[in-house]
């Protein structure tokens, strides 16, 4: 599933060619994504200017004067742009917006559990969004929030990451392996951080998170940028994917749990 350096990864790519420009027409190919596209939307966005795109979280926020278009890529989505010799749709590219500068948008979901959706409100004001926690990039994002918002949670830490009103973006992938860089174990209760673990925690958060938006995030499946490349951050994982395999710093064999449902990947001697 694309997660927060995926998704912006991609609002780095689309951006340049998408802002200020006027929409043409949408073309529909499959309104049946995880929510269906609603009927009109073209008639919406004809000849309406994008005066901003915008992440929050995992959505991609595409703004005109008259509303928002939140584009959510969901497990296997992505977004290419095209600007020549635009290619005929294949199978599973399912949406266009065309630019009346010829550039062309496409979003493509194998899967279809992703979304498009239109608001009438701003961004700050949509009420999918009101319940997100901070951006792990952002300042108010550090070591003293997350230490006063654990200090009472008894569930695993890693759940805790991953819950997207204590902080957005950080998926199964970024959450094992920041917990690693930061020598915690992902099964231990949230509470029992002490301050100086979450300052740690966060700053690890941060770097993991910077270092795969600048490789272009993690392709497994099915990620793509804009312009068709994979990402190359797994080429990276010190935990992720590698049950049984040696530490990359102490040789234990790294070791697999569940835990909320997703596989969990831990060194049993580096972390505590």
């Amino acid at each position: 599933m694309p997660e927060l350096p995926e998704v912006e990864t991609t609002l780095r790519g689309i951006e340049p060619y998408i802002t200020h420009q006027l929409v043409d027409a949408l073309v529909v190919r499959q309104a049946q994504l995880r929510w269906c596209i609603q009927d009109n939307l073209s008639d919406i966005l004809r000849g309406q200017r994008i005066i901003g795109c915008h992440r929050r979280a995992k959505y991609l926020l595409i703004q005109f004067e008259i509303g928002t278009l939140i584009i959510h890529l969901g497990m296997s989505g992505s977004l290419r742009i095209f600007r020549d010799n635009i290619p005929a749709p294949l199978k599973h590219d399912h949406v266009d917006i065309r630019f009346k500068n010829g550039v062309v948008l496409r979003y493509h979901d194998p899967r279809r559990f992703g979304a498009i959706l239109w608001f009438e409100e701003k961004h700050d004001a949509i009420p999918l969004l009101a319940h997100l926690g901070p951006e792990p990039l952002e300042d108010n994002f550090n070591g003293n929030y997350l230490y006063q918002t654990l200090k009472t949670q008894s569930r695993p830490i890693k759940t805790a990451l991953m819950d997207n009103e204590v902080v957005v973006g950080v998926g199964n992938i970024y959450a094992n392996e920041s917990l690693f860089a930061a020598g915690i174990l992902p099964t231990r209760a949230a509470k029992s951080l002490k301050k100086k673990e979450c300052i740690t925690l966060v700053e690890a958060i941060q770097k993991i998170l910077r270092r795969a938006i600048e490789t272009g995030g993690s392709t497994l499946k099915d990620f793509v940028d804009s312009e068709g490349r994979s990402g190359y951050f797994q080429q990276e994982y010190k935990v992720y994917g590698r049950a049984n395999e040696a530490c990359k710093v102490c040789d234990t064999p790294i070791q697999k749990s569940i835990i909320g449902q997703r596989g969990t990947f831990f060194c049993p001697r580096c972390q505590r």
